[in-house]
């Protein structure tokens, strides 16, 4: 298999919601002309919002309504301040701050929001990585 990530699927419980999140709120493009999933095509691979009862289906998972799956989004930013924005965007768009953005132990400054399905997002900014002008994160400074 080799060393990448294609396509990550979030399973929302009201995708007219999630969309007026994603696309109105934190100003996504959707992809694709389906109204029963959502691709916004990112840098180097996609984001899917799908409906949390089909995904469970899809992927023959009996759906317990964890709150935490044990997984978490990210969003580097390229400047330090950009934190803030991306949080401060996240609420005004119907999201919960989960943790204000602070320095952290590894030199870095973050937070974290959840979107209207409890779906976590760290926003992070980290002065060791670059990302290039199309969006591609390199683990290592330009």
């Amino acid at each position: 298999m080799e060393q990448r990530l294609s396509l990550i699927t979030l399973g929302v419980a009201d995708l007219a919601r999630a969309r007026r999140f994603y696309e109105d709120g934190l100003g996504w493009t959707k992809g694709n002309s389906e109204e029963e999933v959502c691709f916004y095509q990112l840098p180097g691979m996609v984001l899917a919002l799908w409906t949390r009862a089909d995904l469970a289906e899809d992927a023959r998972i009996a759906d317990t309504g964890a709150t935490f799956g044990g997984v978490t989004i990210a969003f580097n930013t390229r400047t330090h301040d950009e934190v803030d924005e991306v949080l401060t965007q996240a609420a005004a768009a119907g999201g919960t701050v989960l943790k204000p953005a602070e320095e952290v132990f590894w030199g870095g400054y973050s937070g974290y929001f959840a979107d209207p399905d409890g779906h976590a997002w760290e926003v992070a900014w980290n002065p060791g990585w670059s990302i290039d002008e199309s969006g591609l994160l390199s683990m290592g400074s330009a």
